[in-house]
């Protein structure tokens, strides 16, 4: 599948191990073509979708310059949204557990915004994913964030971890863009070109 791909030197521009297994699982051969420091600002008027969808874009302008004749790259980014504000990722355990609480017995979004690259042309594209937490103990929320690995996780969770086992209650959307990657629709915009 995506024979079409076979033109491209196809290069995933983000470190983000969920993302590999993501792109890995689609079977597309890929590479991984990172720099450090990139800039995550964003202007204070997006909202939403807006905000991972302007990220995606200045990671992949950032990129722009080093790509050559031939490659299409990837770049990605994904907030989750909860009563009007991002949840980035968290910069220590209280940050993380503030996080998780705010979402508990709550409705969020998960906004992910991708961008296909070439020397040529760009093409970008956003997904959203409603997710339902159940009411969450602080029991649950400390021993996740003590046991688990959420400070490099929007909202500070992962939906393929013990949180996600136990306090997910309800997905509408597709669940890998809950992980950082809408592999279907990537899929579909791949098999586009």
């Amino acid at each position: 599948m995506l024979d079409n791909l076979k033109k491209y030197k196809v290069i995933l521009a983000s470190n983000s191990p969920r993302r590999k297994e993501l792109l890995t699982g689609l079977g597309v051969d890929y590479e991984v073509r990172t720099l450090p420091d990139i800039d995550e600002s964003y202007p204070d008027t997006l909202q939403g979708a807006d905000i991972p969808l302007y990220i995606s874009k200045e990671k992949a302008d950032a990129y722009r310059t080093l790509l050559q004749p031939g490659e299409l790259m990837i770049t990605a980014d994904t907030i989750v949204w909860l009563e009007g504000r991002v949840l980035g990722k968290p910069t220590d355990r209280e940050d993380a557990i503030r996080m998780i609480q705010a979402m508990s017995g709550k409705r969020h979004e998960v906004f992910t915004g991708v961008c296909l690259t070439t020397t040529d042309w760009q093409h970008s594209f956003s997904a959203r994913t409603e997710v339902h937490f159940a009411r969450l103990s602080e029991e649950e929320i400390a021993y996740y964030v003590d046991n688990y690995h959420p400070m490099d996780k929007a909202g500070a969770y992962g939906v393929q971890e013990w949180i996600g086992f136990i306090g997910v209650e309800n997905i509408s959307g597709s669940y890998f863009n809950i992980m950082g990657l809408p592999v279907q629709r990537l899929y579909r915009e791949l098999a586009k070109l």
